[in-house]
């Protein structure tokens, strides 16, 4: 007998042993912990024997294993045990497709969703729903389903087929699809013209289409910090509903541009050449400092380039020396030059003398996992630093007029915002285009109007419900339709979308049918709402209603405005936010400032920094397969297609991913030693999570 065929029956008999037991009274012989295990590994059982019936195409058989699991799962739930969630989205996923494959529609339409509820994300489950929808007649549905499997799975034959059928039966346009370079080279192409306006175009290099694109400006008034996707106008050959102010990409060399610019291994302005006889651009401290806002001012050099590094400016009692509490030393000899830039956390940039040997150019080492070198390197190490070395090649200007013209430039600043900020009375909370109240949420059903007493603790009307957070609502009311509407609570969704849109079914004027939370807007003034409370760093409707009560309180206007500026909805800190005298180790990671050794120490021994070592926010979009598993081998069972195990597999499933988890350990090792290196990392902190694999190969 095959080895398959005895695992096969060993686990066909460990399925009827654990079925018989939950079905008793019985005790169990174990832990608890012993117990969790043994209703997983009986989910497991029931899923990998409904996946091998399925392929000897036993339908019906199959429906019965996955029903049975998910049954188990809902059980184990009672018993207050989790059955992993990626488990349960392929259980509802496969089993949709035995559905399919009986012709029961209704039941594998109902699955796909349970599955999409689970993992939006989950293609096969997408592209379920979508052949489910087209066998029950409901064609645009079915297109808008499998346009958004078409995105994530472009060269799936299985999907472009069912995407061409239907755009047959809806009378569309089919268009041959582009295919992707796997080397994502770009040409770029300049031009100018008389207008003033440089229009950057880029194609893929080696790529069959020879047609040159526009690359957009990248979007940066927004605070997301994800993947870019396509417009999905754009995607289906629509017309996009935003031109101009979209802040979606039109094609997938503009997403590329876009990742590259963010990360810093592009700089528009660079391309065009500021050096050249045609060009017009002529840095100055105001510009760059409108562009990047933050200061420039000195520190002490050594203490910055200490490891770990410290922040220490001048000495209060004796400006000669540098602040450190202990080692005081003498700031006019070992001043640096540093930009820094206080938004959420501090970021400090460090700015070289600029000396013949310096390239005007980027390193492309430091943007990604730190420079060795540091500073000895030729390259510049941030934008910034970039931009100040060019400005000194032009000009001349020594660092100690830089920081003169940045204090010039900052009180001109001040002064102008003084003349015209505005009266508390002409200040509003909210966006400019709405009212906004909060009412009882009992009796807004009852078709009250109901607000908080003074004391706020009951709602004022006879009945006195209780004011809580969980039973009072918002409601906005638009200048143009006069109507109170509510407004649910932000979408959770993470990361969060760049711009809200209105639920299609909405905008057809039906109900929506998502099942769960519909996270897209269900009216103007939602969105409205929503978008202000995105701009506005507040991530749920408690610190709405605190922010809210703290505008109807006189005087209100004047607090928020005379403290800080604010420029496209974000706040612009002040040269007097940065005059407190610093002394303590600072994480440039994450940019925290310690002020105690014991800070330092649980700050660099958290789960949230020892991430921030390996994991930055645009590394998502360099990877194309799952993250190593720490086994660097490729799966025989998925290259003769019997693995069934999916994502949940330890091996490579083929050479290029294998090829791909190589080159990310390689670079995943060099962010640890750089961590290292800087004394970013506990010394016998050997405890990474799912990085640890990394330390195996440390010698």
């Amino acid at each position: 007998m095959s080895g398959a065929c005895q695992d096969r029956r060993s686990r066909w008999q460990e399925i009827q042993k654990g079925l018989q037991f939950i079905q008793s009274t019985l005790p169990f012989p174990g832990s608890q912990e012993q117990y969790e295990v043994f209703i997983k590994d009986l989910v497991w059982n029931l899923f990998g024997e409904g996946n091998d019936v399925f392929k000897e195409g036993e339908w019906t058989k199959s429906i019965e294993m996955y029903t049975e699991a998910l049954s188990i799962a809902d059980y184990a739930d009672s018993e207050e045990i989790c059955v992993p969630t990626g488990l349960l989205e392929k259980l509802y996923a496969n089993r949709a497709a035995a559905y399919l494959n009986v012709g029961l529609y209704d039941q594998a339409l109902e699955d796909c969703e349970k599955a999409l509820h689970l993992n939006e994300g989950n293609y096969k489950a997408l592209y379920r729903k979508a052949k489910s929808l087209k066998e029950m007649g409901r064609h645009q549905e079915a297109y808008e389903t499998v346009a958004k499997c078409s995105l994530a799975v472009p060269q799936d034959p299985s999907v472009t087929q069912l995407t061409q059928d239907l755009a047959k039966i809806l009378g569309l346009k089919i268009r041959k699809a582009y295919v992707r370079s796997k080397v994502c080279v770009f040409q770029t192409l300049i031009t100018l013209h008389k207008c003033k306006k440089d229009a950057l175009l880029g194609r893929i290099k080696h790529s069959p289409d020879k047609t040159w694109k526009l690359i957009r400006p990248r979007p940066t008034k927004t605070q997301y910090v994800g993947p870019y996707y396509i417009c999905k106008e754009v995607a289906v050959g629509k017309e996009c509903l935003y031109p101009g102010h979209c802040t979606f990409a039109y094609c997938q060399e503009e997403i590329d541009v876009w990742t590259l610019e963010r990360k810093g291994f592009i700089s528009r302005e660079l391309l065009f050449d500021p050096f050249g006889p045609n060009s017009n651009v002529r840095l100055t401290v105001p510009k760059i400092l409108q562009e990047h806002h933050g200061i420039f001012m000195f520190l002490c050099g050594v203490c910055f380039d200490h490891k770990p590094r410290i922040i220490s400016k001048t000495n209060k009692d004796d400006p000669s020396l540098c602040s450190h509490p202990v080692t005081k030393h003498d700031f006019e000899d070992h001043k640096c030059l540093v930009h820094i830039l206080k938004e959420n956390t501090v970021r400090y940039s460090k700015i070289r003398p600029l000396s013949p040997q310096c390239q005007l150019d980027l390193c492309r080492h430091e943007v990604r996992y730190g420079c060795v070198r540091e500073d000895d390197c030729f390259y510049a190490h941030s934008l910034i630093e970039l931009k100040v070395w060019m400005m000194q090649h032009e000009l001349g200007i020594t660092h100690e007029s830089i920081v003169q013209e940045a204090k010039k430039f900052w009180n001109a600043t001040a002064s102008l915002q003084g003349v015209q900020q505005l009266s508390s009375a002409q200040r509003r909370f909210g966006p400019p285009n709405l009212k906004m109240m909060f009412v009882c949420g009992q009796c807004w059903r009852n078709g009250q109007l109901s607000e908080a007493d003074k004391n706020k603790k009951y709602c004022s009307a006879k009945a006195r419900h209780t004011w809580a957070k969980d039973r009072r609502v918002v409601l906005v009311s638009s200048h143009e339709r006069k109507k109170w509407t509510t407004v649910r609570p932000l979408p959770t969704k993470k990361p969060i979308p760049s711009q809200f849109e209105i639920c299609m079914h909405v905008t057809a004027g039906k109900k929506c049918q998502y099942i769960g939370n519909c996270t897209f807007a269900h009216s103007v003034e939602e969105r409205d709402l929503w978008t202000y409370m995105k701009e506005n760093n507040i991530p749920d409707m408690d610190q709405l209603y605190e922010q809210w009560l703290q505008s109807q309180k006189p005087g209100w206007g004047e607090e928020t405005s005379s403290n800080s500026i604010r420029e496209n909805g974000k706040q612009i800190h002040m040269p007097t936010d940065y005059a407190e005298e610093v002394a303590g180790n600072h994480c440039w990671l994450c940019g925290k400032n310690c002020n105690s050794e014991k800070q330092w120490q649980q700050h660099i021994t958290s789960e949230k920094h020892k991430d921030r070592v390996f994991n930055s926010e645009d590394d998502q979009n360099c990877w194309q397969y799952r993250f190593p598993t720490g086994t660097f081998k490729v799966c025989e069972r998925f290259l003769k297609g019997t693995c069934t195990e999916d994502d949940f597999c330890k091996l490579a499933h083929g050479d290029q991913e294998l090829k791909e988890w190589m080159e990310r350990r390689e670079f995943l090792l060099m962010k640890l030693a750089k961590a290292k290196k800087d004394h970013l990392i506990a010394p016998n902190d050997n405890d990474f999570g799912k990085y640890s694999f990394l330390l195996k190969d440390i010698k």
